[in-house]
């Protein structure tokens, strides 16, 4: 088995794959994140190329379609000779419409395409906790599903291309308003003077407690923004949900004011941090009353 991208999400879902003893070769644009691959028992291709002679089912967890391009290099006849009679595993998160052209390209070269996007950050792909959601042809999702456990607490058939992409993106959505709701809130109770560290408490202790809620809370409480999932990561997530609700023609308010703020907050030098620090933006704007 291949897999290709080695960032945030990647780089600890490739781990779990060679723990639970899966013969794994990796590539990666920038060598230095395979050392710890290498180190944990993987083969390191030395180009995309190698990998793509050796492995008939490869896993791409990269940033964005143009990276997935680049990778495949689709558009040129090397395309076909690297997808020709492998399956392609699509666990990025890319526009829906985009992956159901990337599926019918591979499908046209000979190849076997199927969407795998996960739900959870950094630290659940490090407890291989995440959620896959998987779309495509019937015999390459069995493949695909069989192999992803080591990485995933559980797996769910979303239909044929988009379909996975598309739950992810509702998904998402989700997450993103619960999370803005959430530093919403922190703010106002801090505003008027409440005690952050009982505002965290009763939050935990009621019904609206998630595994999500009690860890972004906790973070607030501590003022501790280091990265699990980064804004800029985050506000292109929030792009992908805008964009598909608009080319659907779906009101999206909730979703379209998160979009805003996000923005604000990697504008104002936050790119990095974790999405909880959305609320630098909500404090900027109380400022901005004052």
């Amino acid at each position: 088995m291949g897999f290709i991208g080695l960032g945030t999400m990647g780089e600890p879902m490739a781990l779990n794959l060679v723990r639970a003893g899966v013969p794994l070769m990796v590539w990666n644009r920038s060598p230095e994140k395979c050392a710890a691959l290498a180190h944990a028992g993987a083969t390191v291709a030395r180009s995309q190329d190698e990998l793509f002679a050796h492995c008939r089912l490869i896993i791409l967890m990269l940033a964005d379609g143009a990276s997935i391009d680049a990778v495949l290099g689709r558009g040129s006849e090397r395309f076909s000779q690297r997808v020709c009679d492998r399956t392609l595993v699509n666990m990025s998160t890319v526009p829906p419409a985009y992956s159901q052209a990337l599926g019918h390209t591979i499908n046209a070269a000979g190849g076997r395409y199927v969407e795998a996007p996960v739900s959870g950050s950094r630290k659940p792909a490090e407890a291989g906790q995440l959620v896959a959601m998987v779309a495509g042809d019937a015999a390459p999702v069995a493949v695909v599903r069989s192999l992803i456990g080591p990485m995933c607490k559980e797996a769910f058939e979303c239909g044929p291309v988009p379909g996975a992409l598309r739950m992810k993106l509702a998904v998402n959505l989700f997450l993103i308003t619960m999370v803005t709701g959430l530093a919403e809130a922190a703010h106002f109770a801090g505003c008027h003077g409440l005690d952050l560290a009982q505002f965290t408490a009763i939050l935990g202790a009621g019904p609206m407690a998630s595994d999500v809620s009690k860890i972004k809370a906790n973070k607030l409480l501590q003022q501790d923004f280091s990265r699990q999932a980064g804004i800029s990561d985050v506000l292109k997530n929030n792009r992908l949900v805008v964009d598909a609700a608009r080319e659907a023609g779906i009101a999206s308010p909730l979703i379209d004011a998160c979009l805003d703020l996000y923005v604000e907050t990697e504008s104002l030098g936050y790119p990095s941090d974790d999405m909880i620090a959305v609320i630098r933006a909500i404090e900027q704007r109380t400022q901005a009353l004052a």
